[in-house]
């Protein structure tokens, strides 16, 4: 099992910026892929990005050129600038160990206009 902790959220005004780290701990040798995703109220969860463990990255058109995921099995963050109100959720980390997923407890973000 690989359990996760996700930090960082708050509130910010449009235009600002914040990051989301995640902190995995538990058997990290099989995880493939690592990611962030996000759900507005009264929308479905959606990926924001993700990262694989051969560094190979991914992104959410929405988020493209805004937002920015580094890291590696361990710890991995979400870069994100240039906040938009429409980017206002419960953002959650996650990983893939094949076909299996793991995801944290999720933490907000509050974009202001």
């Amino acid at each position: 099992q690989v359990q996760l902790v996700e930090s960082g959220g708050g509130l910010v005004q449009a235009g600002g910026s914040l990051t989301l780290s995640c902190t995995a701990s538990g058997i990290l040798s099989t995880i493939t892929t690592m990611g962030w995703y996000r759900q507005a109220p009264g929308k479905q969860r959606e990926l924001v990005a993700d990262i694989t463990s051969g560094g190979e990255t991914n992104y959410a058109d929405s988020v493209k050129g805004r937002f920015s995921i580094s890291g590696d099995k361990n710890t991995w963050h979400l870069k994100m600038n240039s906040l938009e109100p429409a980017d206002t959720a419960v953002y959650y980390c996650n990983v893939y160990r094949g076909s299996r997923a793991n995801w944290g407890q999720g933490t907000q973000v509050t974009v202001s206009s």
